[in-house]
């Protein structure tokens, strides 16, 4: 069997064990709501487009009374007003009567329609067609694209930019959605220093919690770093209880087996429950999971390329499960 489906076991297992839109939800404005989460279905207060409106530039004209209009029948009207955006109301008119129009203008229900400008031979006040129309030719009716009640966009779903705009066109400027989790990020080892400190050989520096920290940031996390920790035991498991204490979730790199002990599984079982004890398939021992005070704990391999790895397979995961989506498990 290929080492997919250890891999999804792993994963659904750590998936299962986070409780879904754990972090909570806050409201910000429209100009801050790109790439949010909507935390509640959005549902229309009011109807889009919010009037019957023109979408062409012509003449407003009864539709019945185009009827019979030919080559060999043209049809007059006469030029009784006029209707711009803006504008509250379409003047009233008769059969025989037209209104000019201009694109985006109001105009009234009813059997109307809107003669092109091509499509009217305009004398001064008056004009003829040589065809008929249609009823609503041309008008785009109140509520066509979105209706009052219906919902606009569905919970758990990141917001584009098509979205802001689909908000400000019903005159929303505040959304709910979910709470940025706040990651805390842990590197591991005695031989690790932070990447602006001098090198010497035998040292490591620490490209780690920049590049998980970038990672964070990318699957909509707010990441911080609670720095590099050292191999002792009982200091590690203070710093992380500490770090419990306000972080949504932690990220530990490094430190899987340090003095021929289970370093970072002892270390979970200490705080909480160890969900994924390592995953049986290629450089899968440093893939260890747990949840502490109901929140996540991902351990990656302290290799930066494995560390990515697996913040991808469990790491984004877990925040897409924190603020309330529903995503395909990555296989890679």
């Amino acid at each position: 069997m290929s080492e997919l489906s250890p891999l999804l076991t792993a994963q659904q297992t750590f998936i299962d064990a986070i409780r879904a839109g754990a972090i909570g939800t806050e409201s910000v404005a429209l100009a801050e709501a790109l790439g949010r989460i909507l935390a509640q279905p959005l549902q229309a207060q009011e109807d889009a487009p919010a009037y019957h409106r023109a979408i062409v530039e012509g003449f407003i004209v009864h539709a019945s009374a185009t009827q019979g209009a030919s080559d060999e029948n043209p049809i007059s009207f006469k030029i009784i007003g006029k209707v711009r955006p803006g504008d509250a109301l379409c003047p009233h008119f008769t059969a025989g009567e037209a209104i000019e129009v201009s694109t985006g203008a109001i105009v009234a229900d009813g059997p109307i329609a809107i003669v092109r400008m091509w499509e009217a031979k305009q004398n001064g006040d008056n004009f003829t067609i040589n065809r008929p129309f249609p009823p609503r030719f041309f008008i785009e009716d109140q509520g066509c694209d979105i209706k009052k009640g219906s919902e606009v966009i569905a919970a758990g779903t990141p917001l584009q930019p098509h979205h802001i705009g689909t908000l400000a066109s019903l005159g929303i400027n505040s959304v709910q959605v979910s709470r940025q989790p706040l990651v805390t990020l842990f590197a591991s080892g005695d031989e690790v220093i932070p990447h602006t400190e001098t090198f010497r050989p035998g040292l490591i520096r620490d490209c780690n919690t920049p590049m998980l920290a970038a990672a964070v940031t990318a699957s909509g996390g707010l990441p911080q770093s609670a720095g590099i920790m050292g191999d002792n035991f009982d200091g590690f498991v203070g710093a992380v209880k500490k770090a419990l204490a306000t972080a949504d979730m932690v990220i530990i790199a490094g430190g899987t087996a340090i003095g021929g002990r289970d370093f970072i599984s002892d270390l979970i079982r200490e705080l909480g429950e160890l969900v994924v004890d390592g995953v049986p398939m290629k450089s899968g021992r440093p893939l260890i999971m747990g949840i502490a005070n109901g929140k996540p704990i991902v351990c990656v391999a302290g290799h930066p390329p494995e560390a990515l790895r697996g913040f991808r397979l469990f790491g984004a995961p877990a925040i897409t499960k924190l603020t309330g989506q529903h995503g395909e498990l990555p296989t890679e």
